[in-house]
């Protein structure tokens, strides 16, 4: 492209007489200087063309648009920190693929411990029918209350084999799920015999628990009872008896930021104990420490967890409520209470072998999430899952990767104690998964 007459120098004004060939071109050849709609390179060399790789293009994942790969997910949640839907369906992942040791214990544990509280329901509502149905010839008010009695006898036998039910289920499914992390499965047997160490701390742990939690409300009780024993409230004004009931509500104002603080400081004690081989106030501490900084999301989720069961819960256990509930108080014989006993245990029965496995997989998870988050405990389970990937199975031992030495830096751990369930030293080699150093080395 020329301004005027004449020719196009071969070297454009400004530039050294002396100009290397373009890039791919013969010696001699000519330069032109690049125009609008002409390049200073040949096209043939640098044809016109989108970018040829999608992987950079503009992404959310960094300032040049890369994007890391996805974590690697060998079981039931990917080795990275957990959002809340990882959380969730890691839960139902877990159910979904070790179904014999989550629904099918959860089933057992809940069949044992619904039986006294179904009976005692059975013949309250049987008692409640016959004062409605006849009140003059129904035994006056002796029936209800025999019936109520029942009940509460009934609920608390209940109330105590569900303690220990659920404490020892707890321990169990922990177990599973440690194993579910890395893609392995356990049976019921195997996560029974590596739970049963740890029952006893684990019912110390509930113990203390409900102890801290309650304490505040046991002494709110024993002052009540004791100042009305004494007689205060003797010949009392108005005045007065409104000033104790503002001050109880005050109480169970400042109560309840108590016990939601307290509850999900200590919530993630129990995986400790079980997956770490702590004891009771050391698992607690260890429990403050994980949640420490992360509180407001850890009790989100908790209380999500909780309102989730409990619809699920109602929702499976209504139906046959509802119909225990008709066929108490409608049939009085001892074929309509057996069959109203009947009715409101399988509905305890389908709720409970629900709720417990969720519950448990969730608060494990959480676990899971605060180590990864807090610890880079996700580096740990991704080495560990390379290398079952590359020797194309999940070995027992990865169990005792759990140890928070392999995290936290402390030294090396070697394996599973003298005389457990698998060697002195570990399951890879004479000193633990990784060695003798752990999984990233010599550590200082």
């Amino acid at each position: 492209m020329t301004d005027g007459p004449g020719s196009t120098p071969d070297v454009p004004s400004g530039w050294a007489a002396e100009q290397p060939p373009p890039y791919g071109g013969a010696a001699g050849s000519s330069w032109t200087s690049p125009g609008p709609s002409q390049s200073a390179y040949p096209s043939a060399q640098y044809p016109s063309a989108p970018h040829p790789s999608a992987q950079y293009a503009p992404q959310a994942g960094g300032p040049y648009g890369y994007r890391p790969p996805d974590a690697p997910r060998p079981g039931v949640i990917p080795l990275r920190p957990l959002a809340l839907g990882d959380i969730l369906d890691g839960t139902i992942k877990l159910i979904r693929s070790n179904p014999k040791a989550t629904l099918g214990l959860s089933a057992i544990v809940a069949a044992i411990t619904a039986i006294p509280t179904a009976v005692g329901q059975a013949f309250s509502f049987g008692a409640i029918g016959e004062f409605v149905t006849d009140p003059y010839t129904a035994g006056t008010a002796d029936d209800p209350l025999a019936g109520g009695a029942s009940q509460l006898i009934g609920g608390v036998l209940g109330y105590v084999m569900t303690f220990v039910g659920t404490t020892i289920l707890t321990g169990v499914l922990t177990r599973v799920l440690g194993r579910a992390v890395f893609g392995g499965r356990i049976t019921v047997g195997e996560a029974w015999r590596l739970a049963r160490p740890r029952v006893p701390a684990l019912f110390g742990l509930v113990l203390l628990q409900a102890l801290i939690l309650l304490l505040p409300l046991l002494a709110l009780i024993a002052v009540l009872v004791g100042v009305t024993a004494a007689g205060a409230f003797d010949g009392a004004d108005s005045a007065a008896v409104g000033a104790v009931v503002v001050a109880v509500l005050l109480f169970f104002v400042a109560y309840v930021p108590y016990l939601l603080f307290l509850y999900t400081r200590l919530s993630l004690a129990a995986p400790a104990i079980v997956l770490e081989g702590r004891g009771v106030t050391d698992a607690m501490s260890r429990s403050w420490r994980l949640v420490k900084g992360d509180s407001w999301r850890v009790l989100g989720i908790l209380l999500l967890t909780s309102l989730l069961g409990g619809i699920i819960s109602s929702v499976l256990a209504i139906p046959f409520t509802f119909g225990g509930m008709l066929l108490g108080m409608l049939n009085g014989t001892a074929a309509g209470t057996a069959a109203a006993a009947f009715l409101l245990a399988v509905g305890q029965v389908i709720a409970s072998m629900i709720t417990y496995p969720f519950q448990a997989g969730v608060t494990g998870l959480l676990y899971a999430d605060r180590r990864m988050r807090a610890e880079a405990f996700d580096l740990v389970l991704q080495t560990a899952a390379a290398r079952d990937q590359a020797q194309g199975w999940v070995h027992a031992g990865v169990d005792d990767l759990w140890h928070p030495s392999y995290a936290l830096g402390a030294g090396p751990y070697y394996g599973a104690p003298p005389n457990g369930p698998y060697d002195q030293h570990g399951p890879y080699d004479q000193h633990g998964p990784y060695g003798p150093y752990g999984p990233y080395g010599p550590q200082s």
